[in-house]
């Protein structure tokens, strides 16, 4: 039985190499076909696009290594906001205590807080980090957020009238929004006295 087998398997094989030689000799006709004239513009235009990549790689590069020269302390100045927030929380803290009201000691604590706080804004400012104006600004998305809108007809739909957190920009890049109220136009009291007829 096995010398049966044998003969079967054997013909397996001399059918594969067969057909192995030829797919190479197909091979072997389509790498002859080929022109020296296309292998040289084909290999031109993978050395055009090899450049090409290196340049753009060289690009990226440089722009990355502006950006972290430029923007390097970005998150650093985003947390140190909280330092300027900080001093103004004390500030009122301090201003609302009855205890110290009106002290000597008092006033001399709040001039210190105004001078460290002058000298962190400065700092601030060397750095190229700003306070963003918004207080009768139009509402802008890209530098403020509406916390709560406020009724009032003396101003135009959209104006921010209150500032509930200031906020700050790095060069053009924004650090931390400003949190803002808004004005509304107010409902008509007809509308008012109609809803509360129907009730």
């Amino acid at each position: 039985m096995e010398k049966e087998q044998n003969p079967k398997s054997e013909e397996k094989i001399d059918n594969k190499t067969e057909l192995s030689e030829s797919s190479n000799k197909e091979n072997e006709k389509d790498i002859k076909e080929i022109k020296p004239e296309d292998k040289i513009k084909d290999l031109e235009d993978k050395l055009a696009r090899t450049l090409a990549e290196m340049e753009n790689q060289r690009r990226r590069y440089e722009k990355e290594k502006d950006d972290a020269f430029e923007y390097g302390g970005f998150s650093f100045a985003r947390e140190s906001l909280n330092l300027i927030d900080n001093f103004d929380r004390a500030k009122q803290s301090l201003e609302n205590d009855e205890k110290i009201k009106g002290t000597d000691a008092l006033n001399k604590t709040l001039e210190h807080l105004d001078i460290v706080k002058k000298d962190l804004i400065s700092i601030f400012k060397k750095n190229n980090i700003e306070e963003i104006l918004a207080v009768n600004k139009k509402l802008d998305p890209n530098l403020h957020q509406a916390m709560m809108e406020i009724e009032d007809a003396n101003k135009e739909p959209g104006t921010i009238i209150q500032e509930i957190q200031k906020g700050y920009i790095m060069k053009d890049r924004l650090l931390r929004p400003s949190l803002v109220a808004v004005s509304k136009k107010p409902e008509k009291n007809e509308k008012k006295d109609e809803e509360k007829a129907q009730k």
